[in-house]
């Protein structure tokens, strides 16, 4: 077993680091595992291709070139790519003012942006950019999915009650249906209620059986014998057969803007949701990752889906989740899945084509109602109440405005939530606790670690927007303190950076003390704090005999220091 796992460890790097290798007893299952796969992630990504305005046929190639890509390349046994809600939401909302869905030019732009993901993809990878998704947080992006999740129930209402509504975004489209519901198609109501009814059905029984392919099959069947459409019940019409043409889009100069913002917006939720899916199973599973790797992954994915005429390919925790529960262990359940889908393409498209609208809007409508993740809110809720608070705003943001905006706040409301805890952090000062032992407590007025000493920690990483707090901090506690104080001690564990803002600080901190016959000490664990420190000039001004690598050395010194000064009692 051992052996298995350092072969897995040197494969990692390598092509087919996320199928190799494999346990020959495994494949049975894998194969199953990529079947299942497929018989979900089929009616889903159709789903997905309706959300994002594109032809139906154009979910289905998510699966094949961009999938057998992705599983070639990546590192991630588990991670499973294709097409997705939440950028195919971006995808239509900022594109259907520029083309009409489904057009030629609307293919084009589409299939540009994935293609330019595939380039912010590249450039994460060699500029190490993927930080990026760090300043999404995990309050923020459970708001902004379950904020895309409503949008995207919304979005298929009208589809669900056989009825055309106006609107981009989720507010203008329900006043619309709402307008719009006394000319509800009765017939195709009652599809939708049938649909809704068994996939809900089918989930209390297994989460792994395949209701929503059932779905799809049955009423395909049902609308080819009983002629659907005489009976007002529409369905999605023609759907091309065969592979997809590869080819270069049409990019269209005069809309460069859009497109990049598409892409960009695109990048950061690719970036976030893929790595925070793949780290998850990969924790789950006790195997490492090389994300690098992985981006590299996704970036061919998305070239290959923009020039096969498809849309922008993501991380998939719903596939995922799918594959793994069906036994999937690597990627090979990939490749089972890709050559289902081959099949389809081949064979199955001329059936497709009868498929009621109906059904295709209450499975997307479904896939819009499980992104909303009430399990999380409540969680968040209660043990963090205020960035609840930071999940409905985005949330709702998303929902009144659009999902570009949702981005945008969410970026914003990540780097704030993050500054505003840099800004104020939780410092504390160095005490002995009942056992004698020495431990850095919550700072109290009038507290010092012993007669004549304060050893006090920064607890978050220095920078310009919260160096002036240390120093007013370090100087109340001087000045509060209940006993003169002779040396003061900044413990520098609590950060491992500074800014020249922050150099200049301690230089004034220094000069400060100093005129009240304070000696400043500093203790530095991090050599290349010290470096920093030494460019900036305060290790000269300080004094290298008062930098310390820890606080016990301090302690040590102050408590030499003590023996020879007569003003501090307890010595």
């Amino acid at each position: 077993m051992d052996n298995y796992h350092n072969m897995r460890e040197k494969i990692r790097h390598s092509v087919l680091g996320g199928i190799l290798p494999f346990d020959r007893s495994e494949i049975p299952v894998e194969v199953i595992a990529g079947v299942v796969l497929a018989t979900i992630a089929v009616p889903e990504v159709m789903g997905y291709a309706k959300i994002a305005g594109m032809p139906v046929i154009t979910g289905i190639y998510t699966l094949l070139f961009p999938l057998v890509i992705f599983a070639l390349f990546c590192t991630s046994r588990h991670l499973i790519v294709g097409a997705d809600s939440a950028t195919a939401a971006i995808l239509f909302s900022i594109m259907v003012p520029l083309a009409t869905p489904g057009s030629a030019k609307y293919i084009a732009l589409v299939s540009s942006t994935a293609l330019l993901c595939a380039v912010l993809l590249i450039a994460a990878r060699l500029f190490k950019l993927g930080f990026v998704a760090d300043f999404l947080s995990r309050t923020v992006l459970v708001g902004f999915l379950s904020g895309v999740g409503i949008q995207v129930a919304i979005s298929q209402l009208s589809g669900m009650f056989g009825i055309s509504t106006s609107g981009i975004d989720a507010i203008p489209q329900l006043i619309s249906f709402f307008m719009h519901l006394p000319v509800t198609s009765i017939p195709t109501l009652i599809v939708s209620i049938i649909v809704v009814v068994f996939i809900v059905g089918t989930r209390f029984y297994s989460k792994r059986f395949p209701g929503a392919l059932i779905a799809v099959i049955g009423t395909i069947i049902a609308s080819m014998m009983f002629n659907f459409s005489k009976i007002g019940v529409s369905s999605i019409g023609y759907v091309p057969s065969g592979l997809p043409v590869f080819s270069v889009p049409t990019f269209y100069f005069s809309d460069y803007y859009t497109l990049f913002v598409a892409a960009g917006a695109c990048f950061i939720v690719i970036i976030a949701q893929s790595a925070a899916t793949s780290r998850a199973y990969a924790i789950k599973n006790f195997e490492s990752l090389d994300e690098d790797r992985d981006i590299v992954g996704l970036a061919l994915a998305n070239g290959v889906a923009g020039l096969s005429g498809t849309f922008v390919i993501n991380g998939s925790p719903t596939k995922t989740e799918v594959a793994v529960e069906s036994g999937a262990n690597s990627q090979l359940a990939s490749l089972v899945t890709a050559g289902v889908v081959l099949v389809v393409l081949v064979f199955l498209t001329k059936p497709i084509s009868f498929l009621p609208i109906a059904t295709l809007s209450s499975i997307v409508f479904l896939i819009g109602i499980n992104l909303v993740d009430l399990s999380s809110l409540k969680d968040i809720r209660s043990k963090m109440p205020s960035e609840f608070i930071l999940a409905l705003v985005t949330m709702a943001t998303v929902i009144l405005f659009g999902v570009l905006a949702g981005i945008i706040v969410a970026v914003i409301i990540s780097m704030l939530w993050h500054l505003s805890n840099s800004y104020s952090p939780n410092n504390s000062y160095l005490t002995r606790n009942e056992k004698g032992l020495w431990v850095f407590a919550p700072i109290s007025p009038g507290d010092d670690t012993m007669e004549g000493l304060i050893v006090y920690r920064f607890n978050r990483d220095l920078f310009y927007a919260n160096s002036d707090k240390l120093m007013r901090e370090a100087l109340r506690l001087v000045n509060e303190s209940r006993r003169p104080i002779k040396w003061f001690v900044l413990d520098t564990a609590g950060f491992s950076d500074i800014d020249y803002s922050s150099a200049e600080m301690m230089k004034n901190l220094h000069e400060i003390l100093s005129r009240n016959n304070i000696t400043f000490v500093i203790t530095i664990p991090i050599p290349r704090l010290k470096d920093q420190l030494e460019r900036s000039g305060l290790i000269d001004i300080i004094g290298e005999d008062k930098v310390f690598v820890n606080f016990r050395d301090a302690v040590e010194a102050f408590v030499e220091y003590c023996k020879d000064d007569d003003s501090i009692v307890e010595w």
